[in-house]
């Protein structure tokens, strides 16, 4: 990813949160480590448990 970007949001990349299916985009802060960001919150993070045994 360039860190030129300019403020257009649709050229941005996105995924679904593995455990809503919310649309994620890209974020700075997950520039080194988007390829692992699976969840869209830590709300989702912690239910994760629950949606693989429950």
């Amino acid at each position: 990813m360039k860190n030129d970007f300019k403020g257009n949001k649709q050229s941005l990349p996105s995924k679904p949160c593995a455990v809503c299916g919310r649309t994620m985009s890209w974020r700075k802060a997950w520039a080194k480590n988007w390829e692992s960001v699976l969840y869209c919150s830590d709300a989702c993070r912690a239910r994760k448990a629950q949606v693989k045994h429950g």
